[in-house]
């Protein structure tokens, strides 16, 4: 999910943990608790940094090992080790820890929920799971944990009772997303009358869903509005020839084969050359294909330029 929202989970599984009375009274025990749990919900996303290697580097390495399962155990020591010792509280390591894993547990459930996806299985598996029930930014999900946390925090509401009806909320909400995205591949599926791989991927508004299936020969993209499925473009699968393969070998089409879920590629002639585009046909939005590699070749197949990343504004959706 965005940044704003772990963190605010942060604060929130802090105050879920006062509600259990772990936590205890003491202050310095509640500074460290807050502090590990908001830093524990954003930790898996420290792999940002590779972002100033490019994007390349950027693609391969988000939300893949920070997010694995020894990370799941190596973040929360990182993270509570040295907060324990410098708040004093090392008798309060063991609960400082068990805090920390549950945020950054979370944080990965929450990554593993919406359409980008995560390498939350390796080293064993490197697959990208994602479920496609989440979007990367919930409006439901951030005002009940923003209300739940002010009044604990600006007017000394009972953490008792707002953070398990909040966490308790959250859990029920995911429920309903979950059964509501599987009763709309059904529904596409049926629509379509194709038995291709279907994917339905949430939006900001609850009842509007875009959808992607791939067949052995196209993929066909649209959106569903209160479960009207409205069929928007049919993108034709391109043969593998010398023009496209020629383009496999380049770092940023590596790094995009090995994210991508549904591929596009297709090529066009240019005067001093060809021009290769792949694309992530997932990530589709306004009758546009805003995810992929461009690669530039000369007369000979030789690679003149690549450029990997978004086609489209920061401000334009979708948000992944």
């Amino acid at each position: 999910m965005d940044t704003g929202s772990h963190l605010l989970f942060g604060v929130t599984l802090a105050g879920l943990a006062h509600a259990t009375t772990l936590a205890g009274n003491d202050p310095a025990v509640s500074q460290a608790l807050m502090i590990a749990t908001v830093v524990g919900s954003h930790a898996p996303d420290f792999d940002t940094v590779a972002r100033l290697r490019g994007f390349s580097a950027y693609i391969r390495f988000h939300r893949g090992v920070t997010h694995s399962i020894p990370a799941l155990f190596l973040w929360p020591l990182v993270i509570s080790l040295p907060l324990a010792w410098s708040f004093d509280v090392m008798d309060q390591l063991g609960m400082l820890y068990f805090w920390t894993w549950i945020a950054v547990v979370f944080h990965v459930f929450l990554d593993m929920l919406n359409a980008y996806g995560v390498q939350c299985a390796r080293p064993i598996n490197r697959r990208w799971v994602h479920m496609d029930v989440l979007a990367i930014f919930e409006p439901f999900l951030f005002v009940i944990h923003s209300a739940a946390a002010i009044w604990w925090l600006a007017f000394g509401g009972e953490a008792s009772v707002l953070f398990p009806a909040a966490y308790g909320l959250t859990l029920l909400y995911i429920g309903v997303r979950t059964w509501q995205h599987r009763r709309l591949v059904k529904r596409v599926a049926a629509a379509l009358e194709t038995n291709g791989v279907c994917h339905v991927i949430p939006s900001f508004h609850p009842f509007h869903w875009r959808f992607v299936v791939e067949t052995d020969k196209l993929f066909y993209t649209g959106k569903l509005e209160y479960a009207h499925v409205i069929l928007e473009e049919v993108y034709p699968k391109q043969q593998h020839d010398d023009i496209i393969k020629a383009t496999v070998g380049v770092d940023g089409v590596r790094a995009f084969l090995g994210f991508a879920q549904r591929i596009h590629v297709t090529w066009n002639e240019r005067q001093d050359g060809y021009e290769v585009i792949w694309s992530d046909v997932r990530f589709w939005y306004n009758r546009k294909l805003p995810f992929g590699v461009e690669v530039q070749l000369d007369r000979d197949l030789n690679v003149v330029n690549h450029q990997l990343g978004w086609r489209k504004k920061a401000w334009d959706p979708p948000f992944v």
